[in-house]
């Protein structure tokens, strides 16, 4: 697909939320590589769930979101269970010349109205202190750093904040 030109902006009007259709797995990829590799390294766990969505996403119940323009992917953001009743916020991502735009809230919006419809009770996500506009979308959204006693491992090294949203 195409991407954006510097030089053209889009609207927050001119932003459609979609879901994952066939074809959007190079999107994900994409999108999810430039700013794990922008502030980070990809990590084994990255690697195997950006090359195979739909296994262990889509089929495990999951979902994925995109925020579209005239056809091209801008950003995306997924929603795996991890419980019942419970998803993990994962794989957010906005295109670096469109970052800023409130694309990312947009993403957000429609992820927690999807996880409210589909009966979750509670949100979690895992992040990087580094990433401030990343959590200031989540803060924004109703999240809240989970507290220390509730923490379990995560499978990422780079991850060091951890929030949840009761719904």
């Amino acid at each position: 697909m195409p991407l954006l030109t510097e030089d053209v902006k889009p609207t927050r009007s001119e932003i459609a939320i979609r879901e994952f259709q066939p074809g959007d797995a190079a999107d994900f990829r994409r999108l999810n590589e430039e700013w794990i590799t922008l502030y980070f390294k990809l990590e084994p766990k990255d690697r195997y769930t950006l090359e195979h969505p739909e296994e262990t996403i889509l089929a495990k119940g999951g979902r994925i979101f995109f925020a579209i323009r005239e056809g091209v992917a801008l950003g995306t953001v997924a929603l795996i269970p991890i419980a019942p009743n419970e998803y993990e916020v994962a794989k957010m991502g906005v295109t670096a010349n469109v970052r800023g735009l409130g694309i990312g809230s947009q993403l957000m919006q429609a992820t927690v109205e999807a996880a409210r419809a589909s009966g979750a009770t509670r949100l979690y996500l895992e992040t990087n202190h580094a990433l401030l506009p990343a959590i200031r979308v989540y803060t924004a959204a109703g999240f809240r750093d989970v507290p220390a006693d509730r923490l379990t491992p995560s499978p990422y090294q780079r991850a060091d904040v951890f929030m949840e949203l009761f719904l």
